[in-house]
């Protein structure tokens, strides 16, 4: 019953935590705008959060083994609700400049790239203690709760901002951040030894091929993902709709997300997680490249719910691996990596991508960027079964010769 308990605060924290950031990303760049009149100033704030994420892996390595409690944790969501509220109160003051929201992204930043993992492999150990394959079950419920916020939170946060709260907003977060790492206190996750050297992410990955060939999958699909948001939004453009394509493949993405959080857990089990993750990824690219090609809403609804539900499966294919084979300190590890690939892929696709549709236009950037994951996707799948028949080739050979062995005595002296 207290594992139960627990998971369920946890939750409940990442998911208003998370709906709170949905309200700000709607918010902040209104009220960096309104206070200083720069258009260009607008993303500092979440451009300089994401360097000390990128650059973690370098930084955090002893850092991250240190979030292994709920207590520690809600020491972290304490700073993350102090740069948050940077913004609002230098705004209040009238004293919201560049260097403002450069310092709140980067303390920002850096507790991000320690509590994100933390929290997830916090709740991996609940899971633990309450059954087998409840972890991987936890992280794949607290995905599917973010995926919820993506769909109901920018709705929100535009009547918010249309009804005058847009200040407010930023006050939301830093509170709803704050009252997540509250729920935290008093749980208990897997203790890390005492040991001089923490494990690293490149170390933490060996013996795990799959693991590896998971993230390339998804590191993958987290560059192309622009193709998807900045592509419909060019395309709405471009046809006198603004918004309409993008608000249909965000409701497809959102609603077929939530059906695969759902079945999930039945089809990994039934699967390989490995094989399953790049087949995920693969339909993920056909399904972009039936957006470039099939171009009314009612088709990107459709495609995009596709594409949500495949991608949930990936994602819980490679949760499964991880949960299954690590623990503790290189669980975090791992978990911490992930984190980097999905922020990495992610940040360097929205850096091109405006400039790659520029170029070749929205269509076929979508299916540029759709012939790519899937090429990628099924690389990765060709890959470990080489990997696999070249593990088993040794195997089946010393059978062989054991056999031969007992069937002929006198040659085997």
């Amino acid at each position: 019953m207290r594992a139960r308990r627990d998971a369920l605060f946890l939750l409940a924290g990442s998911g208003s935590a998370d709906l709170a950031l949905r309200f700000t990303q709607v918010a902040l760049p209104l009220v960096v705008l309104q206070q200083t009149g720069s258009v260009a100033a607008t993303g500092l704030a979440g451009g300089c959060a994401g360097v000390p994420v990128l650059l973690s892996p370098w930084w955090a390595r002893r850092a991250r083994q240190w979030v292994d409690s709920g207590s520690r944790l809600a020491v972290l969501a304490v700073v993350q609700a102090a740069a948050l509220a940077m913004v609002p109160a230098a705004a209040v003051f009238g004293l919201l400049q560049a260097w403002v929201l450069i310092a709140s992204g980067l303390l920002l930043g850096c507790a991000d790239a320690l509590s994100a993992p933390g929290r997830s492999a916090l709740l991996a150990d609940t899971g633990d203690r309450w059954g087998p394959d409840r972890a991987v079950l936890l992280l794949t419920w607290q995905d599917g709760i973010r995926r919820v916020g993506m769909v109901v939170g920018a709705p929100a946060g535009a009547l918010a901002v249309a009804a005058g709260f847009t200040d407010s907003m930023l006050w939301v977060e830093a509170g709803a951040v704050l009252i997540a790492g509250l729920l935290a206190i008093g749980i208990v996750g897997e203790r890390s030894p005492d040991v001089v050297e923490a494990p690293s992410i490149r170390g933490s990955l060996a013996g795990r091929p799959d693991v590896l060939y998971g993230w390339i999958a998804r590191g993958t699909g987290s560059f192309t993902w622009f193709a998807f948001p900045l592509g419909l939004s060019v395309i709405g453009a471009e046809r006198s709709r603004p918004g309409v394509y993008l608000a249909a493949g965000m409701s497809g993405y959102g609603l077929g997300s939530v059906v695969g959080t759902i079945a999930s857990l039945a089809v990994v089990r039934r699967f390989s997680p490995a094989p399953l993750a790049a087949l995920a990824w693969t339909l993920m690219g056909l399904c972009w490249i039936g957006m470039g090609i099939w171009t009314t809403p009612p088709a990107i609804a459709g495609v995009a719910a596709l594409s949500g539900a495949t991608l949930v499966l990936g994602i819980t294919a490679i949760s499964r691996v991880i949960t299954r084979s690590s623990t503790g300190a290189e669980r975090r590890a791992l978990l911490s990596g992930q984190t980097v690939v999905v922020n990495a892929g992610s940040s360097a696709g929205l850096l091109v991508g405006g400039s790659v549709i520029a170029a070749a236009g929205a269509e076929h950037t979508l299916v540029g960027a759709g012939c790519l994951t899937a090429a990628v996707a099924l690389a990765v799948l060709v890959l470990r079964r080489n990997t696999a028949a070249a593990q088993s080739a040794p195997c089946q050979t010393a059978i062989h010769v054991r056999r031969d062995r007992d069937h002929h005595p006198g040659r085997a002296a």
